[in-house]
């Protein structure tokens, strides 16, 4: 009991820390913007450290982590690493994007016939496939600052997960839609090239099935108490790096 009480906990403080350092970005983003606004006037353009963004879409590689809670009974995905490839298109100070992943997530198994001291398994290797489409919104226009050019923005997706043999209890995660606000930044060192820092807080519910409101025929005790609600939103810190090419 005292760990199913502990993890919600810790994945909240998570989260927290995580929002926090979006925001940070964000705000050094902001800052950025200002800078880049007020202080073009006057420069040389020869020593000037704004520069327009490399024009053309992006083919980008990334790599990262997708953590955030597994849901209050533990059956949901996360904690793994994540390979990504996305495709960019700017528009002056907006861009949209195309986003293909796979996440080597991992997750329990409850099983709701066992007593409440045995019924959770060890992790089981769960993997999650995400696909969405996003805009994103330069901070700093359609310059960058010393090649650096900070963002915001959102998406809208899709999370698929594959069916896990070990559990007999009826829970499915299927594909589930996903909403992900997030902050980043962008470096251009050549004209063609891109590296890229990305925060995510992706959100997706959870459904559980009835047989967890079953009382098992040892101690009586259920998954989820009967009053309980089956659904369950849970977020996931996603973080990511990767390098785009321009073309």
């Amino acid at each position: 009991m005292t760990s199913r009480c502990t993890t919600p906990r810790r994945h909240v403080a998570s989260s927290r820390r995580t929002v926090f350092r979006a925001g940070a970005l964000v705000w050094l983003g902001v800052l950025a913007s200002w800078n880049a606004v007020s202080a073009q006037v006057g420069y040389d353009p020869a020593h000037s450290p704004y520069h327009d963004i490399p024009r053309g879409a992006v083919w980008a590689l990334s790599v990262g982590h997708l953590g955030g809670s597994r849901g209050d009974v533990g059956v949901g995905p996360a904690d793994g690493l994540t390979g990504a490839l996305r495709y960019e298109v700017p528009f002056g100070a907006v861009g949209a994007s195309l986003g293909l992943a796979y996440a080597r997530t991992s997750r329990f198994v409850e099983d709701y016939t066992k007593d409440s001291t045995s019924r959770r398994s060890a992790l089981f290797n769960d993997p999650v496939v995400l696909a969405d489409a996003g805009l994103q919104l330069v901070l700093t226009g359609r310059k960058t600052w010393h090649r650096f050019a900070p963002f915001i923005g959102g998406a809208l997706g899709i999370a698929t997960g594959s069916a896990l043999a070990q559990d007999t209890s009826g829970y499915r995660f299927g594909t589930k839609i996903t909403l992900a606000p997030n902050a980043g930044v962008r470096w251009y060192p050549t004209r063609r090239i891109s590296v890229r820092g990305d925060f995510r807080l992706l959100f997706w519910k959870l459904h559980y099935p009835l047989s967890y409101k079953v009382p098992n025929n040892i101690d009586h005790s259920t998954v989820l108490p009967a009053a309980a609600p089956l659904d369950q939103w849970t977020a996931h810190p996603w973080a990511t790096i990767g390098v785009g090419w321009i073309f």
